[in-house]
């Protein structure tokens, strides 16, 4: 059941825990599912816009970044494992049954409702007939 992305943008939509019939909060997304997208990260930046994935990835660190984020691991089927908020400077350790990790600035998934065994909805953009 592997999904395979593309760098570029489209929507996270995170479920509403509390409501059966809400399909919960739609946030802008940026895909990081090359090698360079995925290095480069948030690195350099002082915000964050909703979230980012990077396709595929089971860590992270906060090397060289200016803000502290929130990171979700996802499994294949994308439901959450685990949720953490680092500080920049961190290291996180490899999570073996995570495929893609999302990152937001610190206290955003919180926010959101996000947390461990929610499942959440990808939609890329298709661009030029080519999409995930």
């Amino acid at each position: 059941m592997g999904r395979q992305w593309n760098d570029g943008r489209g929507k996270l939509i995170v479920p509403d825990a509390s409501s059966a019939r809400s399909r919960g909060v739609e946030l802008p997304l940026e895909i990081a599912a090359s090698y360079r997208a995925r290095r480069r990260g948030l690195l350099g930046r002082d915000s964050v816009e909703g979230a980012l994935m990077l396709s595929p990835a089971n860590s992270v660190h906060t090397i060289g970044m200016r803000i502290p984020i929130d990171v979700a691991y996802l499994d294949r089927r994308l439901r959450v494992i685990a949720v953490r908020t680092m500080k920049p400077g961190r290291l996180g350790l490899p999570r073996p049954r995570a495929r893609y990790v999302l990152e937001a600035e610190a206290g955003a998934m919180a926010g959101w409702g996000l947390g461990v065994g929610a499942r959440v909805e990808v939609l890329a953009e298709v661009v030029g007939g080519v999409g995930g």
